[in-house]
């Protein structure tokens, strides 16, 4: 995905996008209806899976996944004490191939971790991960800096990314997600994907 060593990041506790917690942007996109119970939706860069074990108890049909087996083994862990069920998968997001199309996608840390010349590729897996009318629940990361990771998602490269040929983007302004600290924020999005 990248010659980022996010393995050795869980291993050294160099974690510091994990809350601990699901996002506040998880309670936004359910609120507003985009994530319903029987739903198949996958979370790519699933890190430790709090939206996975959130979206398992209200009866979504989760796949997740990440490439750092600690994050994977995280949430195995957290399934398991709960008697709760996902596909689980750890692997590379560009080696992924779906057997089937997803009802919705959560990617809330995901394409802030790669490297912004893997975005075009990663969109493209996204669009053909999706459903036709499927929905896109997306928190882009808002750092203000150049470098990362996290890299900074601006707002219109991700209108470009995500053009209105293929994507509705919602007509609402988007939800301001803040961090636990720093000035770091995400803007929470829904897209659906056109019919076609």
């Amino acid at each position: 995905m990248s010659d980022i060593d996010w393995e050795s990041r869980y291993q050294e506790g160099q974690t510091g996008w994990d809350r601990g917690e699901s996002s506040p942007a998880l309670a936004h996109f359910l609120s507003l209806g985009a994530l319903e119970s029987g739903q198949k939706v996958l979370i790519p860069g699933c890190g430790r899976g709090y939206e996975v074990i959130e979206l398992a108890r209200l009866g979504l049909q989760v796949t997740a996944l990440d490439m750092a087996p600690s994050a994977i083994r995280a949430v195995e862990s957290a399934l398991q004490e709960e008697d709760l069920r996902a596909n689980l998968i750890c692997g590379d997001l560009f080696d992924y191939h779906a057997p089937e199309q997803f009802d919705a996608i959560y990617e809330q840390t995901c394409l802030c971790a790669i490297l912004p010349e893997q975005r075009e590729a990663y969109a493209k897996k996204i669009h053909h991960w999706l459903k036709s009318e499927g929905v896109l629940c997306f928190a882009m990361m808002q750092t203000g800096e150049k470098s990362g990771p996290p890299f900074h998602c601006d707002w219109l490269d991700m209108q470009v990314l995500f053009d209105e040929t293929a994507w509705a983007w919602q007509a609402v302004p988007p939800k301001v997600i803040t961090r636990p600290q720093g000035k770091r924020f995400e803007l929470a999005f829904q897209l659906n994907k056109h019919r076609g």
